[in-house]
């Protein structure tokens, strides 16, 4: 008997064997709820908002540690106002145990509101390795920034990666979230081009609604024609209800070739719905559908 059009396969499950998630410095009690559906040693990514303090990350990051997961705190390097700014955070995440995988990214302000304008220039600062840490995740944008040239983020992710090289740090790539496999695996080729072989988290939505969907996505430059809403799964013309990411993981998982596109895996973006996400998974990794809404 042939799978049903959601039923599991070998290639999603590989996908999913090794998923990361992202909450916000805020979202430690909503971690707490989901925590049990969470696999233990999961990547969580915590984010560097600047409407969020200092105390409010590195508990959020002490948490995720706490809970039985890997911390993984975001850097974002144009809103750090000082040197110093960074070193404290840097030396506050080390007396915590949790300095030894982060994420640099270069953040939302147009103009640096201190000495770094891109994350490339935090990676050269030499201060990851005083304080610990080991491995470096790095972003990635396979339909482009919405304020960043496509020469420039080429640039910005061949320079990235060979400084750690360099510096001798692991690393990764993590994606923004997208709804259309095609581009992101023409994507993946064009890094693998350019001689950059660091395993690459795919950004993927978790289940959430679509107007709040559309709304991040809006925010962020990906692409939402009727022709990639419907393979993804809704219609522009009709934003009542949910969409989950069933539909994205089959198309990935199926065209995913290993000898062209290298070491893959999944990074959920939760946009607050970390239970909402986490049950998703462990219900889709089972039994090959979502959990009911």
């Amino acid at each position: 008997m042939n799978p049903g059009p959601t039923a599991p396969t070998a290639p999603v499950a590989s996908l999913l064997d090794d998923f990361s998630l992202e909450m916000t410095g805020k979202d430690v009690p909503k971690l707490e709820e989901a925590h049990a559906t969470i696999p233990r040693g999961t990547r969580i990514n915590v984010t560097f908002l600047g409407n969020e303090d200092l105390a409010t990350r590195l508990d959020a990051a002490r948490a995720v540690r706490r809970l039985g997961f890997v911390p993984v705190p975001h850097i974002s390097a144009r809103r750090l106002p000082s040197h110093d700014d960074l070193e404290r955070f840097l030396a506050a995440l080390a007396a915590d145990g949790t300095a030894e995988n982060v994420f640099v990214v270069g953040g939302d302000p147009a103009r640096p509101e201190g000495p770094y304008e891109d994350a490339l220039a935090v990676l050269r600062t030499g201060l990851l390795q005083r304080y610990g840490v080991r491995h470096v995740g790095i972003s990635g944008y396979p339909e482009g920034h919405p304020a960043i040239t496509e020469r420039s983020l080429w640039s910005a992710l061949t320079d990235k990666h060979a400084v750690l090289g360099t510096e001798r740090l692991a690393g990764d790539v993590i994606t923004q979230f997208g709804f259309d496999v095609d581009p992101v695996l023409t994507w993946v080729e064009a890094v693998r081009s350019r001689g950059v072989d660091l395993p690459i988290r795919i950004g993927v939505p978790g289940p959430a609604g679509v107007r709040r969907l559309l709304g991040y996505a809006a925010r962020f430059g990906v692409g939402t024609s009727a022709s990639i809403a419907r393979k993804y799964g809704f219609s522009l013309t009709n934003l009542v209800g949910t969409a989950g990411p069933d539909r994205f993981l089959h198309a990935l998982a199926h065209a995913y070739d290993p000898r062209r596109h290298g070491d893959l895996k999944v990074h959920f973006y939760t946009f607050g719905g970390l239970r909402a996400t986490s049950e998703w998974i462990a219900r889709y990794r089972t039994e090959g559908r979502p959990a009911a809404a």
